[in-house]
């Protein structure tokens, strides 16, 4: 969070005073949006494979697509971790989705728990020309931190930054490709219990991966 004395993001998520709800509803009640237009642009064929090539397939189903422009960033928030392993998966994250998209501003922000916040990923977006932030949930479903806490900090954030306009976007939720991520996920599983591959990044170093009887 901000240096300065607390702002209302911060006592948000500040533990032991009230009630998560009736902060979120404190804070909620302050706020004012504006809603603007998302300018309508074509997007080019890009590289992937037909398989995971989002272009083509809303292409083959006539969808338009909005593209980020050079003015926008991104903000792609989890929800924060005491275990600094999971938040550096943040980190790996963002910066292949930077690679993979070509965005020039791509930040990682954890709702709570840890640092970077939004307020920071916010802040920073603006300092390096963005006049439109794209806050995108890394959650699968959406629940009460899509619907309530999110939208709170990042209006909270915005406060700070007359001018600079922003969306959140919907959590990753029933896409059709996160079966192939599934799918995937398992088969690696798999050839790591039967002793034919190493840990993966995300199990490295805990041992949970393994076959269970009892």
């Amino acid at each position: 969070m901000m240096q300065s004395a607390k702002t209302l993001s911060q006592a948000l998520i500040t533990r032991g005073t009230s009630s998560r709800r009736e902060r979120v509803r404190i804070l909620e009640s302050q706020v004012t949006t504006k809603f603007v237009s998302l300018p309508r642009t074509m997007s080019k064929s890009c590289a992937l494979s037909t398989k995971f090539d989002l272009n083509h397939r809303n292409k083959v189903a006539g969808r338009v697509e909005y593209m980020l422009s050079e003015n926008d960033a991104v903000i792609i928030v989890d929800h924060g971790s005491r275990r600094q392993e999971s938040n550096d998966m943040l980190n790996e994250f963002v910066a292949m989705f930077k690679a993979r998209t070509g965005y020039q501003i791509v930040e990682p922000a954890h709702m709570e728990l840890a640092e970077p916040s939004i307020s920071d990923a916010f802040k920073l977006c603006v300092q390096k020309g963005a006049t439109r932030v794209i806050v995108s949930p890394f959650f699968l479903f959406p629940g009460r931190h899509w619907l309530q806490d999110i939208p709170a900090l990042v209006t909270d954030a915005s406060k700070y930054h007359s001018g600079i306009s922003f969306v959140i976007t919907a959590p990753l939720g029933l896409h059709e490709l996160m079966v192939d991520v599934m799918n995937d996920r398992i088969k690696y599983c798999l050839s790591h219990v039967a002793g034919d591959a190493d840990e993966c990044s995300v199990c490295a170093g805990t041992g949970k991966c393994r076959l269970y009887q009892t």
